[in-house]
């Protein structure tokens, strides 16, 4: 996965279970990646739902989101989608020597900003399912000679990492997408350190969306179909054994979340949020 992926000129048909939600998904971020390697936009170029090719554009886009000048010209050209609902590095509050996960890492932005953030004794690891997103996110490494990045193929419900061996969770509107999103939490637990923490942006669903909304297939790569409710991601991320969980809704996204399917009034229902929690730290004794 990438981040939220915009409209594509005919309607997909409507994903029936877990299995077609992510080949859906994939697909769209496919086309994403491809476009954006032969020059062309895909999508409505207004916001993590889409990719457009003016660079100024994308400057504004993620300026929006959060992110600092310094930011952007810190990564590759081809890096910066303009993908995204928030700023998890904002959050997260990266140390030097800190291991680094980012779940659906697309191009690879937040994974160079994560790295310059942990220094050379850190490490990153972007996780994507998304192959055409990968090789991008490689190129990218490569040019930008990261050498403390690695990209891996694989599914945020099932992550390609060693239990207990990450300092930080991150990722940029992706959660949403998932299917199974409990499962990634548990998943998120499993390979965090002890004291180990979640600093995600994510889109959230702040009351319940209509029926054709949640059956639409483009709203659901588009990051707004598959939304989550507050209550149930509170109930999610505790059950998988995580404290201090704290869920920060963003009134003022409903702004930019309207241009991602306009006319069709998805701000009334969902914003971006930061969530961000903590796994126990390990008991000394007794």
């Amino acid at each position: 996965m990438s981040s939220c992926c915009g409209p594509s000129s005919s309607p997909a048909p409507t994903p029936v279970d877990a299995d077609g939600v992510r080949t859906a998904v994939r697909d769209a971020y496919a086309r994403v990646a491809r476009a954006d390697d032969a020059g062309l936009p895909e999508g409505n170029g207004a916001s993590c739902c889409g990719v457009d090719e003016d660079a100024g554009i994308r400057t504004l886009i993620s300026t929006r989101l959060g992110y600092a000048a310094e930011d952007l010209a810190a990564v590759p050209k081809g890096a910066d989608l303009g993908l995204g609902c928030g700023n998890p590095k904002a959050i997260a509050a990266l140390q030097p020597g800190e291991v680094v996960v980012d779940l659906g890492s697309g191009a690879g932005f937040d994974c160079f900003l994560a790295s310059a953030e942990v220094g050379p004794e850190g490490r990153v690891i972007g996780v994507d399912m998304t192959p055409d997103m990968l090789s991008k996110a490689r190129r990218n490494a490569a040019e930008g000679r990261f050498l403390n990045v690695e990209f891996r193929l694989g599914e945020i419900e099932h992550l390609p990492v060693a239990d207990g061996q990450v300092d930080v969770i991150i990722s940029n509107c992706v959660i949403n997408l998932s299917p199974d999103k409990a499962q990634v939490f548990r998943e998120a637990f499993r390979v965090l350190k002890p004291g180990g923490r979640l600093a995600i942006s994510d889109v959230v669903a702040t009351t319940e969306l209509p029926p054709e909304l949640r059956a639409d297939a483009d709203l659901i790569a588009g990051c707004i179909g598959n939304a989550a409710l507050l209550a149930d991601l509170e109930r999610w991320i505790a059950d998988a054994g995580f404290q201090d969980v704290a869920i920060a809704p963003k009134d003022a996204s409903r702004a930019f979340i309207a241009d991602w399917a306009p006319g069709r009034g998805v701000e009334d229902y969902v914003v971006s949020a930061t969530i961000e929690a903590r796994k126990p730290p390990r008991r000394c004794c007794g």
